[in-house]
C-alpha cells in the first residue's frame, strides 16, 4: 500500500471516490466546489491537504485535513475533516494507514492535536476509530449560513 500526498494526476482517480463519499452521506455538492476543493489541496499557500492510498497502483482512499489555530493551545490543531475507502478495499489497512499519515504530517507541523468527527450509525468506521483515538463527549451543533 503506498499512501502519499495528492498530486494534480490524482484527480480522475479521486472523484469517483469523493462522489461515493459524497453519497454515503447524501451530501450533493456542485461540480464547481468539488473542483475547488481539489485545487485547494494542490495549492501551497492553502492549509488544505490530503493524503491518497493506492494498491496496485490504483487509488482506494483518501484523507483530507485542515490545520487551523486554537484559542486553547499554543500550537493549533489538525482536523481530519474526509476520510474514505472504496469498498472493495476496506478491512485492509487503508484507513488506519490513512489515518496515521495524517497524524505524522499534522505532528511535523507542529499541531498539537488531531481531531475529526463521524455519524454516530457509522459502525464500521467507529469501530476502527476507537482503537485510534479517544471518543469525547462533544457534540457538534451547527446552524447553515
Amino acid at each position: 500500500m503506498d499512501i502519499r500526498a495528492v498530486t494534480a494526476d490524482d484527480k480522475a482517480a479521486w472523484r469517483p471516490l469523493w462522489q461515493a463519499y459524497l453519497d454515503f452521506y447524501n451530501q450533493p455538492l456542485p461540480d464547481a466546489v468539488t473542483d475547488l476543493t481539489f485545487a485547494r489541496f494542490l495549492d501551497p499557500e492553502e492549509s488544505m491537504f490530503m493524503v491518497v492510498a493506492h494498491v496496485d497502483g490504483a487509488m482506494v482512499g483518501f484523507a483530507t485535513y485542515i490545520l487551523h489555530r486554537s484559542t486553547w493551545a499554543k500550537d493549533g490543531y489538525c482536523y481530519l475533516e474526509d476520510l474514505y475507502v472504496d469498498d472493495k478495499a476496506r478491512g485492509r489497512g487503508a484507513a488506519r494507514a490513512l489515518i496515521a499519515a495524517v497524524t505524522e504530517d499534522a505532528r511535523s507541523r507542529g499541531m498539537g492535536r488531531l481531531y475529526w468527527v463521524t455519524h454516530d450509525h457509522n459502525a464500521r468506521a467507529r469501530a476502527l476509530y476507537d482503537k485510534v483515538a479517544d471518543l469525547t463527549e462533544l457534540v457538534q451543533y451547527q446552524t447553515t449560513l
